[in-house]
């Protein structure tokens, strides 16, 4: 027996039931939508489903053998993340992007040296370093720093990220987006080499799990299915 996360609401729920029904996996609900209840027909799988940020954490703990959450969850929340986990397949739906963007009326802010020089800029008038809000702070530090990118802070969004610059909260942010739609209602802009990761769903493998025999030859089983099926 090995035990599978997947996400337990909405629209990610969905596909990954339809993606693994896709590959002759059914994954059906057993209880209410309350009792989150829910099994894998036929296979020595326990399914259960969680939020898709707690997938990351069992993960890492070697509570779940396997999880499908997105890959910017796993990179954020796991140090060392690929020393805990491994990619077993990207599932193809999901996408989004992790990106920066900075405030539209900054037009000579286009790239992330414009963005270095205007937070340089910005500390010696201010006497503070620019705010950058974000959910994703390991990510967010990580690229920044690759990039030379000094003088800046992050600050912690839980909220509608989209709108901090506007109600003064910071002065440009991280976040994720799919179409771009919600930061233009906000008068944000992506610096053009602002991608932080390209998300999607994906099927992850927990290196810390107790892999006994049973257990291999559990996802032996299930990734034999799935190796069909492509």
């Amino acid at each position: 027996m090995i035990t599978l996360g997947v996400p337990s609401k909405g629209r990610l729920m969905e596909k990954t039931f339809t993606w693994f029904a896709a590959r002759g996996i059914e994954m059906r609900r057993t209880g209410s939508d309350r009792d989150y209840g829910a099994e894998v027909a036929g296979l020595p799988v326990d399914l259960r489903l969680m939020s898709a940020g707690e997938i990351p954490r069992e993960l890492a703990a070697g509570r779940l053998h396997l999880g499908v959450t997105g890959s910017d969850l796993v990179q954020e929340r796991i140090p060392a993340w690929d020393q805990s986990v491994e990619v077993l397949a990207e599932m193809g739906f999901g996408h989004a992007d992790l990106i920066i963007a900075v405030p539209a009326w900054w037009v000579d802010v286009r790239t992330l040296d414009d963005l270095d020089a205007v937070a340089a800029d910005f500390r010696a008038a201010q006497g503070q370093r620019l705010r950058i809000a974000t959910k994703y702070h390991r990510l967010v530090r990580d690229f920044l720093r690759d990039a030379g990118v000094a003088d800046y802070r992050l600050v912690d969004s839980q909220g509608a990220t989209e709108g901090t610059v506007a109600h003064g909260n910071a002065e440009a942010i991280a976040d994720i987006t799919s179409t771009g739609e919600t930061l233009r209602a906000n008068h944000l802009r992506i610096l053009e080499d602002g991608l932080i990761h390209r998300s999607e769903a994906t099927l992850f493998r927990s290196r810390m799990a107790n892999w006994t025999d049973t257990a291999r030859a559990a996802q032996a089983e299930l990734q034999d299915l799935l190796a069909k099926a492509a």
